[in-house]
């Protein structure tokens, strides 16, 4: 029953391992693409899939709102309603009513929220969450638990981690167990090491079938969150994929990798992909920029994405400019790409006992910057 998760080499910290659903196999380390109402933005699922992701984020909240899960389970669930038949993780949907402030309140039950789409009034607890997801049919339900912001007090983060510890337990509970399916417990705690220790204990003793550190990349920075991963992952059962979500840059997902994390979520490759950001081996640059303009090169040398194979950085930047809805899809497809490529040579590099190689020519390569030569 549940998930299979199976470790087939270590580099230190890293591992290189295969997480088995009943979708499909996902190789870790691993990202998934963002894919809140049931799509990836300005992709189709074939062209996700065309970039070597393997599995897919979708967004409870944002979900239950439009079309509402009754729908989508009489649809024959996520994966035959959006085309995606690959493994699903859902989140909560807890992190997106935490961040409506004025619009909800939390109590020990559960959370009432106003939505953002036309005011009306919902109730989410950790069983509904979990009774939500089940009809999402998602491979990975995650717990529900409460984030708490950055900074915050020592007191206020204990307070709402160990209501989250309680939250993952009615969860667990509420989960209905089958093959190829599992639940994932979040680590809480902030920044403050006892609180993520007490946390890992908590939801050790339930027993999840994997682990997220959650309560990161909300504003403090990445040398306080690689602070706190040089501890928050070994807290965490070896035998079980870590999953740090809502990160983030490449630079970010390279050090969490090297930190002993298996799996990430990010939607910034589809935002930027809408704001005319490319990630690319020599860092971000945003092709609105003039010195685009009559560039005859790729966007980046070695891509093999439909933009990088096919078009120039002329035409892009045209494309931007005029804001044509090609521009967005192809940069959009270059972006999720570029995440993908970096996962695939992470898990080369450890396979092959180059990692140390490959990390230190990454940030060489980042720390160089986009040169023009023309």
């Amino acid at each position: 029953m549940g998930l299979k998760f199976e470790i087939k080499k270590t580099a230190g910290k890293t591992r290189l391992g295969e997480l088995t659903t009943k979708h499909g196999v996902v190789h870790t380390p691993a990202f998934m693409p963002v894919g809140t109402c049931g799509t990836v933005k300005a992709m189709m699922p074939e062209s996700v899939a065309a970039t070597g992701a393997e599995i897919l984020l979708g967004n409870t909240y944002h979900l239950m709102l439009r079309p509402g899960a009754d729908l989508v389970e009489k649809m024959g669930g996520l994966h035959q309603f959006m085309n995606w038949h690959k493994p699903i993780l859902t989140d909560s949907g807890g992190f997106q009513v935490m961040s409506l402030s004025g619009l909800r309140k939390i109590k020990e039950e559960g959370v009432t929220f106003r939505s953002h789409v036309d005011g009306k009034t919902f109730f989410l607890s950790p069983e509904e969450s979990i009774k939500i997801q089940h009809k999402l049919d998602s491979n990975i339900t995650m717990c529900m638990d409460e984030c708490t912001p950055y900074p915050s007090k020592y007191e206020d983060c204990a307070r709402s981690m160990r209501m989250s510890m309680r939250w993952a337990k009615r969860s667990k509970d509420a989960f209905v167990d089958r093959d190829g399916y599992g639940i994932f417990g979040i680590q809480q705690g902030n920044i403050f090491r006892d609180l993520r220790e007490e946390s890992a204990e908590c939801l050790k003793k339930i027993g999840f079938d994997g682990y997220a550190i959650g309560g990161l990349a909300i504003g403090e920075g990445q040398e306080k969150m690689f602070e706190v991963l040089d501890y928050a992952p070994e807290m965490l059962p070896a035998d079980k994929p870590r999953y740090l979500m809502g990160v983030g840059r490449p630079d970010d997902i390279v050090g969490a990798v090297l930190r002993g994390v298996d799996m990430f979520d990010c939607v910034m490759p589809t935002r930027s992909g809408r704001t005319a950001q490319a990630f690319t081996k020599y860092g971000p640059i945003n092709i609105r920029n003039a010195r685009h303009r009559e560039d005859p090169r790729p966007l980046e040398e070695g891509c093999d994405c439909p933009l990088c194979s096919k078009y120039s950085r002329a035409y892009i930047h045209h494309l931007q400019k005029c804001n044509e809805v090609l521009g967005i899809m192809l940069l959009t497809w270059h972006n999720v790409r570029y995440y993908e490529r970096l996962m695939q040579g992470l898990r080369h590099a450890i396979e092959n006992d180059t990692l140390e190689q490959y990390a230190a020519a990454f940030y060489a390569d980042q720390a160089r910057g986009d040169i023009e030569e023309l």
